[in-house]
């Protein structure tokens, strides 16, 4: 991007493609230049992902780590945000394809979209192990996790019960590990308290890595310290068992069917179609490789950012796809663009600065690594609290997510318990597997008039009652 246009002239437009860490930053370090400032998103809320498996596991509600990004640019007169979904980039004309069916114009062009998680070529296992990435999937997978327990509470058939209280985390990064702690805490100390016929012992949560060990971006002190913790909860962590096969039914594992209602994907990510947007080439995980002022080269004018771009540190390393990167790269390219915009130096090539890495397993235990020592245990836990805490955006959302740390702490409850969505495809198999038993309790009469209005194979009414004659 060239010195500020003369007086009269168009002023430069900045669009900025993602309002994640990243895309955020950029709009923030942008604002008061002489530039538009374009932000496209497809949701209206910036979305703290760290904290997402807490709305998985009922510790928090979505408004609780979401901010409106309206309301975040609010002090930055010359961002504009746009509800749209990009499809696509035209390099040579320098305009964004939208869903919308517009064509945004650009100077410049930041792109932010993240990642998806990758299911490695089995694609049809996103229907039964739902992954974490937007507060959609966060309410879906608590949906999952509090109707296995009402399932099983309506059943007396001990392989329904078995199979409903059966939790499969797959992978053993950070997500899994901080989930599986969630899930343990969940069911055997919270929700086995309100259920009369459940007892602590009876959920059964796995933890399955294909890798030989749990946290491979960790030293591997702290990936044995959250197995030995994970196995202190009571969490079956099985390593180097690689998933072969996940349906209605569960998951096979190394040949072994295990059954379970609920299976959550927490393995590898995978970056969206920015490569073949701009028609350049991909790294292995879809990402794309950027120079070292984060441009995309031979498009000085285009740059990407956070999950979605392979970028490398000072001794050519790949840089993890964690928040605190993208939080940095989008700093710098703030930064970056306000310096050519009003014709200042350029800050340099971006330089990440590791200020660690932590994952918390369950309510009093964490790991962290820094550059020159680690922390586990407690201290641990302590210090991921503030932190994450503190890089919320906004004084309410770091408010409120303080308060319901302490409460559930105090209580152990969690607040935000809520079964919302449609018919559970679990309450149609119950239905077939215990069938028998209501017709079996009342007359034949009875029992045709109970189930007159309902289907039983899908558990929905059917438009008129069946006769008796039918």
């Amino acid at each position: 991007m060239s010195a500020p246009a003369p007086a009269g002239a168009r002023r430069p437009r900045v669009v900025i493609v993602g309002a994640g860490f990243a895309g955020l930053q950029v709009a923030r370090g942008l604002g008061g230049t002489a530039a538009d400032v374009v932000v496209v998103d497809r949701r209206n809320h910036h979305l703290f992902q760290p904290l997402l498996y807490q709305v998985a596991t009922a510790a928090l509600s979505p408004a609780d780590i979401a901010a409106p990004i309206r309301s975040a640019l609010r002090r930055r007169p010359n961002a504009r945000v746009l509800l749209d979904e990009a499809q696509g980039v035209d390099p040579s004309a320098r305009e964004v394809l939208l869903r919308s069916g517009r064509r945004l114009a650009y100077d410049a062009l930041v792109i932010a979209t993240g990642s998806t998680y990758s299911y490695f070529g089995h694609d049809d296992w996103a229907a039964y192990a739902p992954s974490l990435k937007t507060v959609d999937d966060a309410t879906e997978i608590r949906r999952r996790l509090l109707l296995a327990f009402e399932t099983a509470e309506s059943s007396d058939d001990p392989a329904v019960r078995a199979r409903c209280l059966t939790f499969v985390m797959v992978g053993g990064g950070p997500t899994g590990v901080e989930m599986a702690g969630a899930v343990a805490e969940l069911a055997r100390l919270m929700l086995a308290r309100d259920f009369r016929t459940i007892s602590r012992g009876d959920a059964r949560i796995l933890l399955i890595e294909a890798g030989p060990r749990l946290l491979n971006g960790f030293p591997e002190r702290l990936g044995a310290f959250a197995v030995a913790a994970l196995g202190r909860m009571g969490i079956e962590v099985r390593l180097d068992i690689p998933i072969e096969a996940i349906d209605a039914e569960g998951v096979v594992a190394a040949g072994t069917r295990i059954p379970a209602a609920t299976v959550i994907w927490c393995a590898g990510v995978r970056a969206g179609p920015v490569a073949s947007w701009l028609g350049v080439p991909a790294e292995r995980n879809g990402a794309v490789a950027v120079g070292p002022d984060l441009s995309v080269p031979g498009r000085p004018e285009v740059f990407v950012i956070g999950d979605a771009s392979a970028s490398r540190d000072a001794k050519g390393r790949p840089l993890p796809g964690l928040a605190a990167v993208a939080d940095q790269q989008g700093r710098y390219l703030g930064r970056l663009l306000a310096a050519r915009l009003s014709g200042r130096r350029d800050p340099g090539p971006f330089r990440y600065k590791n200020l660690g890495t932590m994952a918390t397993i369950g309510r009093s235990a964490a790991v962290a690594h820094f550059r020159r020592f680690s922390l586990t245990g407690r201290t641990a836990w302590l210090l991921w609290c503030f932190v994450h805490i503190y890089l919320l955006i906004g004084f309410r959302n770091r408010l409120s997510v303080f308060l319901n740390w302490m409460w559930s702490f105090a209580t152990w409850e969690r607040g935000a318990r809520l079964i919302t969505g449609p018919a559970p495809r679990e309450t149609a198999w119950l239905a077939r597997t215990q069938r028998s038993e209501p017709i079996q309790a009342v007359g034949a009469d009875q029992a045709a008039e109970a189930t007159a209005g309902v289907d039983v194979e899908t558990g929905e009414a059917n438009a008129a009652p069946l006769s008796r004659g039918a």
